[in-house]
């Protein structure tokens, strides 16, 4: 089979709206069967998410624009070392809250979000700013990169315009998410995570079967080029494995989307939570690199068409051999990885408005934690709760929106910058998450933590190592950009360690 097949224009758009229809649908009933009507329920699901809901809406989330394109990308142009330094470095960066996230509930139990805690445990608002600034800028490259991607998979195989596909994608989402809140984005990542299985189930194993068996894998497995068999082949992993390393453990720790996830799962519910969302979200990337290594194989005749990214491989050796409707399966799949990432991504925003920026009294955060411990309230403070809950909701879904629009605007700029992928808007977000990941990991576990090498340390990563990250991208030199990525590691680390509180901290 020659031929690319892809789905027609109307079918694009048909596919669309079922499937969006059926999210909603389930939102729509999930939100009558359980209405979160306070901020802690809108924001946190009333922290009741039971060990399987939250393993499959953690493995959902992280299964994201990367995981599905860029996992089939490095397999195609980098082989056995360039999947194992995408997925190793990814499991590892969530089996990391096993801890991060117990000892964050044990220094705040009723936290929203993890700037919250750097506030309460370094008493200093000038880095509680300074950490707004990444955090919110994760959540918008999260926008971004899933509409980005999303909007190149559906017009490339449907011929609907990039920009309509974005604004259909956002707006589906938006619809579903301002209904519940993170109740909503948890209950529709276990339904998205249920399609994302079946549909690697079905399609990854017809492909192989297609393409010729099993043996047709092993002549991809080197890459295109095929000079990458050795899975720990020290170019691959000096030029992509180190930035991947830290990339993703820095993004991990840096994106509230987590943290969110460790305040609302049962405290009893957190280990088995994550630890069980690691083991699943490895599935998904190793299951399609396997098209990454199909592709490589120079004998099946599967070409990149001119000009699209790379990232889209796994995509084109899909159409390549199976039949229209399939391409609707792998579609649906890959769109309910991308749904699942971008609504938790709306989520962690509005968290981090409504508890980081929000104006409240001190009489408000009062009641807000006398509510959240389930305290009982004057009739007084009840009518404050209520008020307080109504805004809270309220900003919330404006926050909602206003990052939905900000996401498309600088997806569509990325879309017409030349030589700009996926890839290098991965690789940027993740570099500045990098700057605070250190710190984050030291507030948690080290009392002689002080404000003052927090400020400084972050201030240098961003001011000199984030610009001299996106300068080795620039000029394509891996020893600057690893120098870079290092550097910030470094010089973050550093700072902390030496200007340390005169006095252990009590919090």
């Amino acid at each position: 089979m020659n031929q690319i097949l892809s789905l027609s224009t109307a079918q694009g758009y048909w596919l669309l709206a079922i499937y969006g229809i059926f999210m909603i649908a389930i939102t729509y009933f999930f939100a009558h069967s359980r209405k979160f009507n306070t901020a802690q329920g809108f924001l946190l699901a009333e922290r009741d998410v039971s060990w399987w809901l939250g393993a499959t809406s953690i493995a959902a989330s992280w299964v994201w624009a990367p995981a599905l394109f860029v996992s089939v990308q490095s397999a195609y142009q980098q082989g056995l070392p360039g999947i194992f330094w995408f997925t190793v470095p990814n499991i590892i960066a969530l089996m990391l809250y096993i801890w991060l996230a117990p000892k964050i509930r044990e220094k705040l139990p009723y936290g929203y979000t993890l700037p919250q805690y750097i506030a309460h445990r370094l008493e200093s608002e000038k880095v509680h700013k300074m950490y707004l600034f990444p955090y919110f800028f994760y959540q918008l490259m999260a926008v971004t990169v899933q509409l980005f991607a999303g909007g190149g998979l559906v017009s490339f195989l449907t011929g609907i315009p990039f920009i309509n596909a974005m604004i259909i994608m956002a707006g589906i989402v938006l619809i579903y998410s301002v209904i519940s809140g993170l109740g909503a984005a948890i209950v529709t990542d276990f339904v998205q995570f249920a399609l994302i299985v079946v549909g690697i189930i079905v399609v990854v194993p017809w492909t192989i079967a297609t393409a010729g068996g099993a043996g047709m894998l092993d002549a991809g497995l080197g890459g295109i080029s095929g000079n990458f068999r050795n899975i720990f082949d020290p170019g691959v992993a000096f030029s992509f494995g180190i930035v991947t390393a830290i990339g993703l453990i820095a993004g991990a720790i840096s994106d509230q989307q987590y943290w969110q996830r460790a305040f609302a799962i049962k405290k009893e519910n957190l280990v088995p939570s994550f630890l069980f969302g690691a083991l699943m979200f490895g599935i998904v990337p190793i299951a399609l690199s396997l098209l990454g290594f199909l592709a490589a194989n120079s004998s099946l005749g599967v070409a990149l068409p001119a000009g699209l990214d790379p990232s889209m491989i796994g995509v084109v050796t899909v159409g390549h051999f199976l039949p229209v409707w399939a391409i609707g399966l792998f579609v649906i799949m890959l769109l309910s990885a991308l749904f699942s990432t971008l609504d938790s991504g709306l989520n962690a925003i509005a968290s981090l408005y409504v508890t980081d920026v929000m104006k409240r009294s001190d009489q408000e955060k009062a009641i807000l934690e006398k509510s959240d411990r389930k305290e009982i309230l004057s009739a007084d403070e009840q009518r404050i709760q209520q008020n307080l809950n109504v805004r809270s909701i309220r900003e919330a879904r404006i926050a909602m929106i206003v990052i939905t629009i900000l996401g498309l605007l600088v997806a569509l700029a990325a879309k017409f910058i030349p030589g700009f992928g996926l890839q290098h808007l991965w690789w940027i977000f993740n570099t500045i998450a990098a700057c605070v990941v250190v710190p984050t990991v030291l507030s948690l576990y080290w009392s002689r933590l002080d404000a003052r090498g927090v400020f400084w340390g972050v201030l240098v990563a961003f001011v000199v190592g984030v610009p001299l990250f996106i300068y080795g991208n620039v000029i394509n030199n891996s020893t600057w950009i690893v120098g870079a990525s290092l550097f910030i590691i470094a010089v973050s680390t550093g700072f902390c360690l030496l200007m340390p509180r005169k006095t252990p901290s009590t919090v």
